[in-house]
């Protein structure tokens, strides 16, 4: 991957609060994001057109209102596209129909905040993660709750699946990235975070990264209870009242099956780092220019672009503020050089 060109970056504005979250369509043509004010919105990636706005409503009114009516934090795809979930801060699911923005259906059971949402890749299953501690397993194509499972000592923070049945976890201040083993009903725990871990992102059926507020991302093997690769510090420090703190990282994206992650925090930049040695080693790569809170990130599937979630606000509070900010999508496009090594060796790429 080339350096990509700050002035590529096209913004795209259309949510009142932060960007929470948002997901790509399995055909990259559409971004679907959501937003603290609860509005959910649907845009064409080739033109940067809103689609479909589904605008947040008052509290209590879910049942007559088509959205949400509280700050949405988490949003997941079908790998075909068919459906669209969606969580919030009320303890709701939202299933929608991707195409129309219809909402089908709404699936209650979480005791609090709904936090993470991941459909296994070539089903309706749909795994949920919330402040409740629990993780919940949905068969979104019967409308069924299939099962709860426990183990975090606090709330979960993120989550996410590919092919197989299981889904890694975020556990926040409890320490630790845990592997859900759903048939066998068993779990793996992993350790290596000193802080809250708040992102996590398969990258491939072996290895994950996750990224916590004591500004470490760390890279894993779900054959390894202790990081493979952990980078401190990733996107440096800032001054709090006198002292050096780290900045939180709260976006991490992987791109599936290949050595390309990014971070993201609210240091100005997006960060791309390449997974390399075997997986063994995170190399930074290329800073992206952009300001505010990075609270999510996303490849594309064929790897040309990055989307990034944008707000003045961290996704889950209101510790600090970047007034300059704008609550925004930003499309990066990414030029990926000729495979053959150029000139300058093979490190050029």
């Amino acid at each position: 991957v080339q350096p990509p060109d700050p002035a590529s970056i096209r913004v795209l504005r259309g949510h009142q609060l932060p960007v929470t979250c948002l997901v790509i369509s399995p055909d990259d043509r559409f971004i679907f994001s959501a937003s603290k004010d609860g509005s959910l919105i649907k845009w064409e990636v080739e033109s940067g057109k809103r689609l479909c706005v589904v605008p947040g409503g008052k509290k209590g009114t879910e049942e007559r209102h088509m959205g949400h009516a509280s700050h949405i934090l988490c949003m997941a795809i079908s790998s075909d596209g068919k459906y669209l979930a969606t969580g919030d801060r009320n303890k709701l699911i939202m299933i929608w129909d991707a195409a129309t923005c219809k909402r089908l259906h709404i699936f209650t059971g979480h005791r609090d905040a709904v936090s993470g949402l991941s459909f296994r890749k070539g089903t309706y299953q749909l795994y949920s993660a919330s402040h409740d501690r629990c993780v919940k397993v949905w068969n979104v194509a019967e409308n069924a709750y299939v099962e709860t499972l426990f183990g975090h000592q606090d709330v979960i923070t993120g989550l996410d699946s590919l092919s197989r049945e299981c889904c890694v976890t975020a556990g926040g201040r409890d320490g630790t990235v845990r592997l859900w083993k759903i048939p066998e009903e068993s779990q793996l725990v992993f350790c290596g975070h000193q802080g809250s871990i708040d992102c996590i992102q398969l990258i491939n059926e072996e290895h994950m990264v996750s990224g916590a507020d004591d500004g470490s991302v760390a890279l894993w093997g779900l054959t390894k209870k202790k990081p493979l690769a952990l980078a401190r510090q990733a996107h440096g420090l800032q001054d709090c009242q006198g002292l050096q703190q780290p900045f939180w990282i709260s976006a991490v994206a992987a791109l599936r099956n290949s050595d390309l992650v990014a971070t993201g925090s609210h240091n100005s930049s997006v960060k791309l780092w390449r997974c390399s040695e075997g997986v063994r080693k995170l190399d930074p790569l290329w800073d992206i220019p952009l300001e505010g809170f990075v609270n999510s990130l996303k490849f594309s599937a064929a790897g040309d672009f990055l989307v990034a979630g944008i707000g003045q606000e961290h996704r889950l509070g209101r510790w600090w503020r970047i007034k300059e900010a704008k609550n925004s999508i930003c499309i990066i496009p990414l030029r990926q050089s000729a495979a053959a090594p150029g000139p300058e060796g093979p490190d050029s790429s």
